[in-house]
């Protein structure tokens, strides 16, 4: 009975560490994404509304240096975006042209490279090559050095002809099929801004989880100014872009809770079953004690202590697996998913551990202040009924 309490808190708290690892690993690198294609604070015109052809604001406002040296903010960088539609091979398809300056942290794009690699883009001549997804080149049947063509539907219609500088793969289907990555002087030019004109400025945070402090303090300093030439700034965070997904992530959340919870209920069940079938194989001696002067909570003691050994190392085996399956996971990627549906091709994995000595501590307590349940018996037993039987 005792190995059967170990290995099921043993159990317990690896399906426990396993769950909460994949899911912050899944967060992290889920926002990761979507940060590295839309950053987690954007400022951006007050009459964008979210469009991809937007009015421009200026890359040159004083308080730009004043959000730069905000202790939560990591890279500050323009962009610009102008839809289009390409033409490769007598096939098309619409994208989203997004142009990026000498400014741009081209880390992110730099992890997901599958072929060729990233452009540099300089001050002095713009650049005619373009970073597009693996997916854009399946469908349009384009490699890296192959050109293709850009048609903008506006008054007159332009062309821009690019070179596939390489290719790039975040299994994120949504922003994979629409985005590519080129200089942002060609949209200047086609939208004949001047060359302080951009669509935004994009902020990227040293830590996410103070997206909501971060976006605060940037409001204060650019929200919803008016300049002279009538134009508005307004401050986004990503989470507002993307409601829907965060959504989801709390959802995942509620579902690692319930997993949680039953896992710390089905380890506390066991340990009262064995705690039990050790109060009545003891019963004997129990009285022995009760005749000989000890007390009954003396004796609850004796049990509290014998099954928080039990609980100690159910936890020990249970985090000697659940770490070493996240281990393995991190380093091989043993387990793969479908990444049409879960945007990963094997399952991320992140080990936090404050999280790991948390739940050890709160199963720890949890499951010993259970045990104190059966020991309530120890009160009922009768010295002289049980020696009388003996």
């Amino acid at each position: 009975m005792t190995r059967i309490a170990v290995f099921s808190v043993a159990l317990s708290i690896a399906v426990m560490i396993v769950a909460t690892s994949v899911l912050s690993g899944f967060k992290i690198q889920l926002k990761e994404k979507i940060s590295g294609f839309n950053s987690h604070v954007r400022i951006a015109n007050l009459d964008s509304n979210y469009s991809f052809d937007t009015p421009p604001i200026r890359n040159d406002y004083d308080f730009y240096g004043s959000i730069t040296a905000l202790p939560e903010v990591r890279h500050i960088q323009q962009y610009a975006y102008k839809g289009g539609i390409i033409k490769a091979n007598n096939d098309i398809q619409g994208v989203v042209l997004k142009g990026v300056g000498t400014d741009f942290d081209w880390s992110f794009f730099e992890q997901y490279i599958v072929d060729g690699n990233v452009f540099p883009v300089n001050d002095s001549v713009a650049s005619d090559k373009a970073l597009i997804s693996e997916s854009l080149s399946n469908l349009l049947k384009l490699k890296t050095g192959d050109s293709f063509e850009i048609y903008f539907v506006q008054e007159p219609v332009r062309v821009r002809r690019f070179t596939v500088a390489g290719l790039y793969n975040t299994y994120f289907e949504e922003m994979d099929k629409i985005f590519v990555i080129c200089d942002i002087r060609h949209i200047r030019r086609l939208n004949r801004w001047n060359n302080n004109q951009v669509s935004g400025m994009e902020i990227m945070l040293r830590n996410p989880d103070n997206m909501d402090k971060a976006y605060e303090k940037i409001d204060k300093i650019a929200g919803y100014l008016t300049f002279d030439d009538g134009s508005r700034l307004e401050v986004t965070t990503l989470r507002s872009a993307f409601p829907e997904i965060f959504n989801w992530l709390a959802i995942l959340d509620m579902n690692v809770l319930i997993i949680l919870i039953i896992m710390v209920v089905v380890a506390g069940f066991n340990m009262i079953s064995g705690l039990l079938i050790m109060l009545l194989e003891k019963i004997s001696t129990i009285g022995i004690l009760k005749s000989m002067g000890m007390t009954d909570f003396s004796i609850r003691k004796i049990f509290m202590y014998r099954s928080s050994m039990i609980v100690l190392r159910g936890l020990v085996y249970g985090n000697i697996l659940g770490l070493s399956l996240c281990a393995l996971q991190y380093c091989f990627g043993i387990v793969h998913l479908n990444p049409e549906s879960y945007f990963f091709s094997t399952a991320p994995v992140n080990i936090d551990l404050f999280s790991v000595i948390t739940l050890n501590v709160c199963s720890f307590v949890l499951i010993v202040l259970s045990q104190m349940l059966p020991t309530i018996i120890i009160s009922r037993i009768s010295p002289d009924k049980t020696m009388r039987k003996e």
